[in-house]
């Protein structure tokens, strides 16, 4: 599909991955840009149109829908670490989050902003997504679980939207360096790496793309059994979520 002219909206537009895919769809030629946040008033860049996006508010999200409805492609980025739920132990809440942001807010966005998407020719959704989707970790098993489930979804809106010409992506990577992986001294691709190798694979017309050797060999080793998938894991993983 074509970035040249295009309307986009960002979700988790404020920093790390967000801001990058701002930055990037306004270099390949995007018409205007959506940043959209919880916090619009963090976005300073006079380039982008900022909107007021909370995912988890069904309300937000149709005002939302109501003002941007002419794009052309919706950016699912929006996403929180789940982290703070131990698996044997603790509270669920932190766990719960992850769902209702990671999970529940992209199938929102994506549902509330499908029938723009067909009124403007089809156009495409992006769903940032994560090795994560395949490799669990005891240490964020709430964010795994909800990138697992996003995964599920991604490939359940691709079949739903095909009949009206809607493409759709899922994007998987290990850890960036952004502020959701700064526990870790693990091997990091940058913001910017995560939003031109989207680009290219929207260019590209292709369902699904792997942006480092993690995740690639996470998706390979699903063939295998589950010791492993375990066993390709930085030793880092423990603690927290990939992505």
């Amino acid at each position: 599909m074509r970035i040249d002219g295009s309307v986009v909206l960002v979700t988790g537009a404020n920093r790390g991955i967000g801001r990058a895919l701002c930055d990037s769809f306004t270099s390949h030629g995007a018409a205007k840009i959506y940043a959209a946040a919880r916090d619009p008033d963090r976005i300073v860049d006079e380039r982008f149109t900022r909107l007021r996006l909370d995912v988890t508010d069904s309300a937000c999200v149709a005002d939302a829908a109501r003002i941007a409805t002419d794009v052309t492609i919706v950016v699912n980025n929006a996403g929180v670490s789940g982290v703070g739920s131990p698996l044997l132990g603790g509270s669920l809440d932190a766990a719960r989050k992850a769902m209702e942001v990671n999970f529940f807010g992209t199938w929102a966005i994506s549902r509330a902003f499908a029938p723009s998407l067909a009124a403007n020719h089809g156009g495409a959704i992006v769903n940032i997504l994560s090795a994560a989707s395949w490799w669990a970790t005891p240490g964020a098993p709430g964010y795994s679980a909800s990138k697992a489930a996003a995964w599920s979804l991604t490939n359940a809106l691709r079949e739903g939207l095909q009949e009206q010409g809607t493409r759709v992506l899922g994007v998987h990577c290990g850890y960036v360096d952004t502020d959701l992986s700064s526990w870790t001294d693990a091997p990091k691709i940058t913001a910017e790496t995560v939003a031109e190798e989207t680009i290219k694979a929207l260019l590209d017309d292709v369902d699904e793309t792997l942006l480092d050797e993690f995740t690639r060999a996470t998706r390979r080793a699903l063939a295998g059994d589950v010791a492993q998938l375990q066993r390709i894991a930085p030793t880092t993983a423990a603690s927290g979520g990939v992505q």
